[in-house]
């Protein structure tokens, strides 16, 4: 029941609470409500937006942010959700439109907003418009270490890594506890092979500071290597603990579908045989009819890293070797490989790498652009 005692200001300032809690359908609910006593009130169309944007309620987010336009056609924070939405309709020119629509109305100096629409682009893959508006929040905040550093990743993102380097490194300059760009340097220094810096970097983070499993390999790897420790060393186990959490327990379900995948792979396996039993004597008078027999032979590859790297053989063979050059995934498998590599590679490019099998990853790769096919 809707308590009119409240201003639609107190419901827009409670929703804004639970949001940012992460608690969107009581957000909602409380959005809802107060459109119930407060039908033209801007702001609560608008945080009715956000919260469906935020659970991915798409169509319903863009009606919000439109209607909340109606009312407002200069309202700063609709034109940006409603941007936001287009994106995910894949409407990028309108999108692009209705964020330039906020610059032209003179917003450049909230900060806030030009981070929140670089983001969004950034995202979607459109690097260089999400830069732009990185560029002018830095211009309106030198001193904003999240802004420096949203730069760096886009010129990461851009191919120019010595200037993502410059950038990252006054982004911790200004903030010396910025651990995303404190990672996220670190893991290009690696990539560029200046194992002792990334070190230098990635040992100045704590386990809770990682959302991905990448950084943490790549600092396990160079502890093992530079300080020489050993694979029980108690010093690592922190960092092993939060290997675990960020790959999570197999529940109830995993395992018996992993049980059930066995066993249609074993009598899969059975069944094979039995097949092949009884088709051997065909298959060898067959072969015996041939004048020239010619042995089938498995399709060869060959694929070059952005290092100059061949590996060549099967695709399978391809991601093997791959994976068995790189130290830190020493008993892992392809899977856990592929997975860990295709988050990376979407970290660095924003293209989703597919993990299906051996060959859609290494195409998928090539399409990002982190290797080249050369047959």
């Amino acid at each position: 029941m809707p308590t009119p005692f409240l201003s639609s200001e107190e419901y827009d300032e409670r929703a804004h609470q639970l949001y940012n809690e992460g608690q969107y359908d009581e957000a909602l609910d409380v959005l809802r409500e107060g459109l119930a006593l407060y039908p033209n009130a801007v702001e609560l169309h608008i945080g009715v937006g956000y919260a469906r944007l935020a659970r991915d309620e798409f169509a319903w987010a863009r009606r919000s942010f439109e209607e909340a336009l109606i009312l407002d056609p200069e309202h700063e924070d609709a034109l940006a959700g409603l941007g936001e939405t287009l994106l995910k309709f894949g409407r990028a020119d309108a999108a692009v439109k209705s964020f330039r629509r906020v610059l032209e109305l003179g917003y450049q100096d909230d900060v806030d907003l030009m981070l929140q629409v670089g983001r969004a682009l950034f995202r979607e893959g459109m690097i260089d418009e999400a830069k732009e508006f990185f560029d002018i929040a830095v211009d309106q905040a030198p001193e904003s270490a999240e802004a420096v550093a949203l730069v760096g990743y886009a010129q990461h993102r851009l191919g120019d890594d010595n200037a993502a380097i410059s950038t990252l490194r006054r982004a911790l300059q200004l903030d010396n506890d910025h651990a995303e760009a404190r990672i996220y340097l670190g893991n290009i220094l690696y990539d560029r092979g200046d194992y002792e810096a990334a070190l230098y970097h990635l040992d100045r983070t704590s386990p809770s500071d990682h959302w991905d499993e990448l950084g943490i390999w790549r600092l396990v790897e160079l502890k093992k290597t530079i300080y020489r420790l050993k694979d029980d060393d108690p010093e690592l186990k922190p960092w092993e603990e939060r290997l675990n959490e960020l790959a999570g327990e197999p529940d109830d379900i995993d395992e018996m579908l992993a049980e059930i995948e066995q066993q249609a792979a074993d009598q899969a396996a059975e069944e094979a045989k039995g097949q092949l039993e009884l088709f051997g004597g065909l298959l060898s008078s067959l072969a015996d009819q041939r004048s020239e027999p010619q042995q089938r032979e498995e399709p060869s590859h060959e694929v070059l890293t952005r290092e100059g790297k061949p590996f060549r053989g099967s695709w399978d063979d391809i991601v093997r070797m791959m994976r068995d050059a790189n130290t830190a995934f020493v008993g892992r498998s392809m899977q856990e490989f592929m997975a860990t590599e295709a988050r990376r590679g979407y970290s660095l490019t924003g293209v989703t790498i597919p993990t299906r099998d051996a060959e859609s990853f290494i195409r998928g790769s090539a399409d990002a652009g982190l290797l080249r096919i050369v047959k």
